[in-house]
């Protein structure tokens, strides 16, 4: 990995505060690019942080007070003390579909090479959190997409919270190596993600065809619509089936957290179990209630 090619934000998660600081550089399994300290910070527990950063080779820079809480983006909490964690399974949305395309010409068969269609195709599915706000849901979402073998969580810079502190907690520390996919738009996953092959499809609680019922296509994006908001138009456009999850007792929507866990085991279910078989990536963008509100009264997008 080239890092000086890269935004810091597409390779390192920021954490902030002397207590995550402390938990991350007691983690071995992690590891930590740099330490940022204000000048100014003092106290026991920043004396053990620095004593277990000099004991595991890192790098610590004496900073600015204000440097701190302007990398932190959070000057109430940040205690003076960050650090930049290596996220070794983070990547771009370019890189994501550079090595797909790479994978796919390493395996084209020969024309007399029939093994291929006898073993079946690989299947890559594809998720995208667009417009997903909540640090608790993001977390979440990353836990259940990690825990079921996705091949990534698409997380745009654009309408999604950083990979801080309240999304790490909620993912329980599994976001430092989650497969996370960095874009600028729900929008612009969904557009390079069908130029390279994919299906898209879109849940809806008024779509006619049962998620369960859908024989998926093996190059499958998921656009899954934040609870209140829903989807962008720029992303209905890029839709090419609807589907439902079945509810009962009135019931008209989930958490979109829930809808991600129930898509996601799904898909793991259809995999015969074998979650690392399986890339599914979620796209969770912006809808307005008007237009949610017709594509449940109609079993599909409104018409533009």
């Amino acid at each position: 990995m080239n890092r000086t090619r890269r935004s810091p934000k597409d390779t390192f998660i920021t954490i902030y505060g002397r207590m995550p600081v402390l938990e991350v550089l007691q983690d071995h399994g992690l590891e930590v690019d740099k330490l940022l300290v204000a000048d100014n910070a003092r106290g026991d527990s920043l004396d053990r942080i620095l004593q277990l950063a000099r004991r595991r080779g890192i790098e610590v820079r004496s900073v600015p007070p204000h440097r701190v809480k302007l990398l932190a983006g959070n000057g109430k909490q940040d205690q003076g003390v960050l650090a930049d964690v290596v996220a070794p399974r983070m990547r771009t949305l370019g890189e994501f579909t550079e090595a797909l395309l790479s994978r796919q010409a390493a395996a084209e068969p020969r024309p007399a090479d029939n093994s291929n269609k006898r073993r079946g195709r690989r299947q890559d599915r594809v998720l995208i959190l667009d417009g997903v706000n909540t640090p608790a849901n993001v977390g979440m979402i990353i836990r259940t997409a990690t825990a079921a073998g996705l091949a990534g969580v698409v997380l745009p810079r654009v309408g999604s919270p950083d990979v801080d502190p309240l999304v790490i907690k909620a993912s329980a520390g599994v976001a430092f190596r989650a497969p996370i996919i960095r874009c600028r738009t729900g929008a612009e996953a969904a557009e390079e993600l069908g130029r390279v092959g994919f299906r898209v499809y879109g849940l809806s609680g008024g779509a006619p065809t049962s998620l369960y019922a859908e024989e998926i296509a093996d190059r499958a994006a998921f656009v899954l619509g934040n609870e209140t908001v829903g989807l962008a138009r720029e992303t209905e456009r890029l839709v090419d089936r609807w589907l439902s999850i079945p509810m009962a007792g009135g019931v008209e929507s989930l958490n979109v957290s829930s809808a991600a866990a129930v898509l996601c085991f799904d898909l793991v279910r259809r995999g015969a179990g074998i979650p690392q078989r399986s890339e599914v990536l979620l796209f969770l963008s912006q809808t307005s209630p008007a237009r949610a509100s017709c594509r449940r009264s109609s079993g599909g997008p409104p018409p533009t």
